[in-house]
């Protein structure tokens, strides 16, 4: 089903003998200078760029910057209690952090590469283009992993021609964002309507323009804290609106149901981070989405999942009991086996903390059989919903009231959560008219908690809002005052949060070669 993402290696060999290696032609070799002679060839290198999304150990989107890299208020780790980056006590040494500085780096450099060689074969040029957008955007894209997970981080924008070319200082925050901005908007004017694909795995314009809106308002936020880009954020969401080539699945379970077995919505889902096949074989592209991030189920056949990620009574209080989202976004049941046979076992109202994450359920995957640990469910890295949103929030700060759009945009998203009728106003679950300001962005806090539970993006928005330490210090309270005895543990992440972790550590591996760069504070 998935578009097959083939992985480029431009350097190296394999040789079974000294001997068989001395008789190796030079043009034998994968170079720079003897590749990138066809379109075919750009296709490729393409394709490495798009791969290192995934990485095969889970420290991109098929684990971690939708789990143990994004902890926040909501969610925690069941049975991890002290020395884990899953409860925040780690240091610039964790293995985890240096490897997404590590593989992130990588797609940078392979997107140099490309964008370096891009003009050399003989082709068409919108088919140039459109490749050359999409390497723009995803070195881009790769930029704001890094400032928004990093700060300050080195800029390099060509490629590496020896090891000590990549010992640069960190630049200016700002300047980061910046070159990001001005990158995407160049690829905008490259990349493919997309219209033009059967998938949503490669970037469109869409994409793009929904991708700047989320850079602007950041950078609206902390730390740059520049709200003049509030303008650029409503004028980036209202594109991919009035672009009329996406709407909301009208069905919120729907949206996740459709990931597990494969199939793409173009409608809703923007842009979703490709995995391909179980980790078996040569194609090592498969993901975790439903196994790390899955309801509890000990049997193989209908999809395991140790279910690790727990809501928080915070997050669960959120919804209304009619919110259709709360018991599809966190499970109402585990699986169980009894005298061999696997049964659903439901919650009681009283077991908020034994509930685990259910938006991906494995018993809806049609791959047979299933591997206990990699699965080839999309992860959706940008939703119409969460546009929507995006528009309500910034369309609050431009006006400096929420006006009727913002209003209609918010209230699309709950009609659909409530199961009604998303272009109909309904006053039973819109939002409570002549909101000020300030009540009106609060609801639009806790929309977007509820909406995008589990995809990565709380802490994102926590720290924006400048409210992450604060909300993970009275989560230590909430937890102590509605948590049960046994997950009393749930609040350790929060307790271990110091004004530190609004950013990673600068890894260690980095600071050993690069003397250039300076640490984190407080790390």
């Amino acid at each position: 089903m998935k578009r097959l993402i083939t992985i480029l290696l431009l350097a190296g060999c394999m040789f079974s003998s000294c001997s068989k290696f001395l008789e190796t032609k030079p043009e034998d070799f994968v170079t720079p200078d003897n590749y990138y002679k066809t379109e075919a060839d750009l296709h490729r290198a393409l394709n490495g760029v798009y791969n290192r999304l995934i990485d095969n150990w889970g420290r991109m989107y098929s684990r971690g910057l939708y789990s143990y890299l994004a902890i926040s208020d909501e969610f925690f780790y069941k049975n991890i209690t002290i020395n884990h980056l899953k409860v925040m006590d780690f240091d610039a040494g964790q293995l985890d952090v240096g490897k997404l500085w590590e593989v992130t780096y990588q797609g940078i450099d392979r997107a140099n590469l490309l964008l370096e060689n891009v003009n050399k074969p003989a082709m068409d040029e919108t088919k140039r283009n459109a490749i050359k957008g999409e390497a723009l955007f995803l070195r881009a894209y790769y930029y704001y992993i890094l400032v928004d997970n990093f700060g300050s981080v080195p800029l390099k924008l060509v490629s590496t021609k020896s090891p000590t070319d990549g010992y640069l200082p960190g630049a200016p925050i700002a300047t980061i964002y910046d070159t990001i901005v001005s990158h995407m908007q160049q690829a905008e004017l490259l990349v493919n309507d997309i219209d033009g694909y059967t998938n949503n795995e490669r970037i469109s314009k869409t994409a793009v323009q929904a991708i700047l809106a989320r850079v602007f308002l950041k950078m609206a936020g902390e730390p740059l804290k520049d709200v003049s880009k509030y303008e650029d954020a409503l004028a980036y969401a209202n594109k991919v609106i009035t672009s009329n080539k996406h709407s909301l699945q009208p069905d919120y379970k729907q949206i996740f149901i459709n990931h597990s077995q494969n199939r793409y919505d173009l409608q809703e889902c923007l842009w979703e981070i490709g995995m391909y096949g179980d980790q078996q074989g040569n194609i090592q592209l498969a993901g975790a989405v439903g196994i790390e991030n899955g309801l509890e189920c000990p049997d193989d056949n209908i999809g395991y999942s140790g279910g690790a990620l727990h809501p928080t009574a915070r997050l669960f209080n959120l919804f209304e009991e009619e919110d259709l989202r709360r018991d599809w976004a966190i499970a109402p049941y585990k699986y169980v086996v009894s005298n061999g046979v696997t049964n659903k076992s439901f919650y009681t109202p009283a077991q908020i903390y034994e509930r685990t994450a259910g938006k991906w359920r494995r018993e809806y995957e049609t791959t047979s059989p299933k591997n206990r640990v990699y699965n080839s469910t999309n992860f959706p890295v940008i939703r119409y919903a969460d546009v929507l949103l995006m528009k309500a929030e910034a369309e609050n700060e431009v006006r400096g009231v929420p006006t009727p759009e913002a209003y209609e945009a918010l209230n699309m998203v709950r009609r659909r959560g409530y199961g009604k009728p998303v272009n109909t106003p309904d006053p039973a679950v819109d939002l409570e008219p002549g909101l000020g300001k300030t009540d009106f962005f609060a609801a639009i806090q806790d929309e977007r908690a509820r909406e995008l539970c589990f995809e990565g993006m709380r802490k994102h928005d926590l720290i924006r809002w400048g409210i992450f330490i604060s909300n993970m210090k009275s989560l230590v309270d909430d937890i102590a005052a509605t948590a049960p005895s046994g997950y009393k543990y749930a609040a350790n992440a929060a307790k271990n949060t110091t004004d530190r972790n609004v950013l990673l550590p600068i890894p260690t591996t980095e600071l050993t070669v690069n003397r250039l760069i300076n640490q984190n504070p407080n790390w």
